[in-house]
């Protein structure tokens, strides 16, 4: 059943009505706009909502939001307003429902979910991929490989890069192109061009 606060249960303020005690505009507004309105309230939680035995307990809270936001400001489109926020209540009561306490399961591996850990395909996938890059980075040339190792596997700037091998920044950009496109030349079957040997 959706949870419900114990306000809006049965016996409990039916219509939200003491919400609107005291506010004789509301009171009208909600008599005259909301519920003629009821019909259409109840046809939208029927066809949305799975447990018909909550569809009383949905509307009275649909009623309440509906009062506990007009007294701020009352809508301008009554209909628009009261189908989102009955659309909005099911998307609320949703969520309350497959939230799992934690302390409900001892042990976190009884949830049975995967925690990002890959499966045993994925794995020797993932190995085989590592083997032809490393295959592929040791037939580029000294320099392009080095300067591809320095940007993408460690993750150094390009000045950086020019400090630790001894040539310029423009240098550094060449021997990245250059190496790049032999790696991507390489692992995709094409024949690798040699420019990139300096």
């Amino acid at each position: 059943m959706a949870e419900i606060p114990e306000t809006n249960r049965e016996g409990a303020d039916p219509l939200g009505q003491s919400l609107l005690a005291g506010d004789d505009d509301l009171a009208a507004w909600f008599v005259r706009e909301v519920l003629p309105l009821e019909a259409t309230l109840m046809q939208f939680l029927h066809h949305n909502w799975h447990n018909k035995s909550d569809i009383a307990d949905l509307r009275q809270e649909v009623y309440v939001r509906i009062c506990e936001a007009a007294q701020k400001q009352i809508p301008d489109h009554t209909k628009r307003f009261v189908l989102t926020t009955a659309r909005n209540l099911l998307i609320d009561c949703v969520r309350r429902e497959h939230v799992v306490p934690i302390e409900a399961v001892a042990d976190v591996d009884a949830l049975g979910t995967a925690l990002d850990a890959p499966g045993p395909e994925r794995v020797t996938l993932a190995r085989d991929e590592l083997r032809r890059l490393q295959g592929a980075l040791d037939r580029l040339p000294p320099r392009c490989r080095e300067a591809v190792v320095l940007a993408h596997v460690e993750g150094l700037p390009g000045r950086e890069i020019a400090a630790r091998m001894g040539i310029t920044e423009g240098m550094v950009s060449v021997h990245l192109a250059h190496g790049v496109r032999a790696l991507a030349n390489l692992l995709y079957g094409e024949t690798p061009t040699r420019g990139g040997s300096a």
